[in-house]
């Protein structure tokens, strides 16, 4: 089965950038760490997107990113409140979906597997969304996320800002990927330029 779609256009979209780029990285908590219960953390999460950046420094040389192709996007503040109020969200408590960076032992086994993959301690966690409804800056500045990432900035990315930074450097060299292949044709079409 092909990744989700949003998945795809992140890893075309910073393979165009520059990035290396690795999918579906699996992690759980370590059964050493005295909140592990075989029951609720036997079964690992995953880094939908690990991309590694050879000639940059800093946090952006190792991107995490989460992609969420929500239709209705993603509003931080409604989120956040549903992590603060324990709510259950289709079926399920809210934090589930962003454990690694709510949970302390999700958010150690997560910072390790980063360590084990990229040999770097510093990098950004982006949270890809089809579109933000309301601050990037409450998402980016939320002090629990910062927390559970050693102070590793936080990034929210949205389709509209990818598409915004391909869509005009795409040319009629055939792509590499199903993703450029479509925007290429998107464009040769003519369509957005109604």
């Amino acid at each position: 089965m092909k990744e989700d779609i949003l998945e795809q256009l992140v890893d075309e979209y910073l393979q165009h950038k520059g990035y290396f780029t690795t999918h579906n990285v699996k992690f759980k908590p370590s059964k050493k760490h005295p909140d592990y219960n075989s029951r609720q953390d036997s079964v690992h999460s995953d880094i939908d997107v690990l991309a590694f950046h050879p000639k940059l420094e800093g946090p952006e040389h190792v991107l995490i990113v989460n992609c969420k192709s929500w239709q209705g996007g993603l509003n931080p503040q409604s989120k956040i409140t549903e992590f603060e109020n324990n709510k259950i969200v289709s079926g399920r408590e809210a934090w589930r979906g962003f454990r690694e960076l709510l949970k302390p032992k999700w958010s150690e086994a997560f910072v390790d597997k980063i360590y084990d993959v990229t040999g770097s301690k510093e990098f950004m966690h982006v949270t890809a969304v089809t579109v933000l409804k309301g601050e990037r800056a409450i998402w980016e500045n939320y002090e629990p996320f910062q927390k559970a990432l050693n102070n590793n900035p936080v990034k929210i990315i949205t389709l509209n800002d990818m598409l915004d930074e391909l869509y005009p450097i795409i040319n009629q060299t055939p792509a590499a990927s199903t993703v450029g292949r479509f925007l290429q044709v998107t464009k040769a079409s003519g369509w957005l330029d109604k």
